[in-house]
C-alpha cells in the first residue's frame, strides 16, 4: 500500500468537455503552460502532465498530430486514450483490431516519454464512452493488449482503465459485468484504475467542507469496498484520482456564485482528505482538471475550471495546489 506521499498530476490545457459541448476560450500558451508546470512542481517534486487522445478511425491522424505536439511541449506523461465518438449514436463497431493498432501505435511513439497509459477514460458513464456497445471489449482487449506491447518492449509504463462513481448517469451493473467481460489476464495487466469524480460541483445545494470531506471518503471507498471487488480487481492494484476540480464562475443549474476563495478551500480539503485515505485504499495519484481556465470571461463554471486564468494570473488556488504539491507529494 501507498505508504509515501501522493504523485500529483495536472491537466495543463485550457479546453474542457461540458454537456453541451467543448468548453473553449484564447489557444494555449505553451512557453506560460511550461512555466506554470516548472513553479508548482518545485526543484524536487514530480507533477505530471495529463492528457487525452479519443480514438476513432476517422480521428486517428489527427489524436497522432495532437500527440506529437503534446510531445513537443514536454506535456506527455500520464495519457489517457479515449474509445469512439459518443456523439455519434449511429457507431456500434469501434473495428477493434484498429482500436488495438492505434494503442500499439502510441506505445511505439511516445512509450519512451509515458508514465502511465489509460485505456478508456469514462467508460461506465452512459452518455459517454458507456453508451457503446463495444465498450467493454474495447477495455478488456485494450489493457490486456497494451500491457503485452510495454511488457515486451521492456518499458517501464504502467496500464490501466478510467471509471466515474455509480450515479444515475452510470452504466447499471458495469462492474459486474467487467468480471464476466475479464479474465486472469486481464487483472494480472492492470497496473492502476482511474476514477474521476467532482464533489460539490453539480449539487443543487453548496456542500461545507465537512459534507466535501464525508463525500470525498464515500466516493473512494465504494470504489475500492464494493466496485473494485465486484470486478474482481484486488487492494494491491492502486486508484488514481485521475480527474477531479472545483470551478469558479456560477453554476447554470442552481445559480450558485463560485468564488476564487472558496475553490482554493474545497481543493485544500478534497486533496488532504484523499491524503489521509491513501494508506488504507491504496490510492497513488492526485491528478487536477485543470490548470487554466478556458474562458475566464465566460461566468459557466465548465469554462472555468483552472487554478489559472485565461491568461495564466493564478487564482488563489494556485498557490495553495503549489504548497500541496511541496508538503504532500513525492
Amino acid at each position: 500500500m501507498n505508504s509515501s506521499g501522493l504523485t500529483f498530476g495536472i491537466y495543463p490545457l485550457s479546453v474542457a468537455g461540458t454537456p453541451f459541448g467543448l468548453a473553449t476560450g484564447p489557444e494555449d500558451n505553451y512557453k506560460k503552460i511550461q512555466l506554470a508546470l516548472i513553479d508548482l512542481k518545485g526543484e524536487t517534486k514530480k507533477l505530471l502532465p495529463r492528457n487525452y487522445l479519443i480514438y476513432t478511425k476517422e480521428w486517428e491522424e489527427k489524436m497522432l498530430s495532437n500527440a506529437d505536439r503534446f510531445l513537443d511541449a514536454g506535456l506527455i506523461g500520464d495519457l489517457t486514450i479515449g474509445c469512439g465518438d459518443w456523439t455519434n449514436k449511429q457507431e456500434s463497431d469501434i473495428q477493434l483490431n484498429n482500436w488495438l493498432d492505434f494503442i500499439r501505435k502510441v506505445i511505439n511513439r511516445y512509450g519512451s516519454h509515458l508514465d502511465s497509459l489509460q485505456i478508456t477514460n469514462e467508460p461506465n458513464l452512459s452518455f459517454m464512452e458507456g453508451s457503446k456497445p463495444y465498450i467493454l471489449q474495447a477495455l478488456v482487449e485494450g489493457v490486456i493488449n497494451a500491457k503485452k506491447e510495454v511488457r515486451e518492449r521492456n518499458l517501464p509504463i504502467k496500464i490501466g482503465f478510467g471509471s466515474v462513481p455509480e450515479s444515475p448517469a452510470a452504466v447499471p451493473h458495469f462492474w459486474e459485468n467487467l468480471a464476466k467481460a475479464g479474465n486472469k489476464t486481464f487483472i494480472d495487466s492492470v497496473d492502476f484504475v482511474g476514477h474521476n469524480f467532482y464533489v460539490d460541483v453539480f449539487e443543487d445545494q453548496p456542500l461545507d467542507l465537512n459534507e466535501i470531506t464525508a463525500s470525498v471518503e464515500h466516493t473512494l471507498r465504494d470504489l475500492r469496498e464494493k466496485n473494485l471487488t465486484a470486478a474482481g480487481i484486488p487492494p494491491s492494484v492502486p486508484i488514481k484520482v485521475a480527474e477531479n476540480g472545483w470551478p469558479t464562475g456560477n453554476n447554470p443549474v442552481a445559480n450558485i456564485e463560485r468564488t476564487y476563495e472558496r475553490q482554493s478551500e474545497v481543493l485544500e480539503t478534497v486533496i488532504r482528505t484523499i491524503y489521509n485515505l491513501r494508506q488504507e485504499l491504496n490510492i497513488s495519484h492526485y491528478e487536477l482538471f485543470g490548470l487554466r481556465d478556458a474562458d475566464s470571461s465566460k461566468e459557466d463554471l465548465f469554462h472555468q475550471y483552472g487554478i489559472m486564468r485565461e491568461d495564466y494570473s493564478p487564482k488563489p488556488a494556485y498557490e495553495t495546489f503549489k504548497k500541496l504539491i511541496q508538503e504532500l507529494g513525492v
